[in-house]
């Protein structure tokens, strides 16, 4: 079970209702599932408690929808740490701009590798925090986000800390 207070605080952070992130987090850990056939998180945490898991992970996850230009709809902690940004300036962030002009050629061979095979394991590539401090990413997770109907519903990413350039 999740500490009210930490639950007030999540709320807060998020600007969001407990109830779409813990749909949200169910929806990144089925698809994890689906794709990588091993869990992203303990199996025996509950949607509530695993809100509050993902948001103190020692490793960044983010996710993007399905817009024409994919928008950042999730981001835990580390994150938004690494990306040096509030959860309302990350979920207003079009995902491509998370990488340099120079870099985003590569990050669309990487989506569209991970559109066609649901999941790779092996991403590195430099991204961009809001300050204009680059950092490496080494051995990202990227794969594809699945409703409960097996539709598309965008893409995700787990990224091991990051080293700034």
């Amino acid at each position: 079970m999740v500490d009210d207070g930490l639950v007030i605080r999540l709320e807060f952070q998020y600007d969001d209702n407990m109830k779409n992130l813990m749909t949200h987090i169910a929806l990144l850990r089925n698809s994890y599932q689906h794709w990588l056939g091993r869990p992203l998180m303990p199996a025996d945490i509950d949607d509530q408690a695993a809100v509050a898991w993902l948001d103190t992970a020692s490793f960044g996850l983010v996710s993007h929808g399905i817009e024409a230009d994919p928008v950042f709809n999730y981001a835990n902690r580390t994150a938004l740490q690494l990306f040096e940004m509030s959860w309302a300036q990350f979920t207003q962030l079009p995902s491509r701009l998370s990488a340099g002009p120079v870099e985003r050629e590569e990050r669309a061979r990487l989506l569209a590798r991970v559109a066609r095979d649901g999941y790779i394991d092996d991403y590195s590539g430099i991204r961009i925090a809001a300050s204009g401090r680059r950092f490496m990413i080494r051995n990202a997770t990227v794969w594809n986000l699945l409703d409960e109907q097996g539709a598309y519903y965008g893409q995700a990413a787990l990224i091991p800390l990051g080293t700034m350039l």
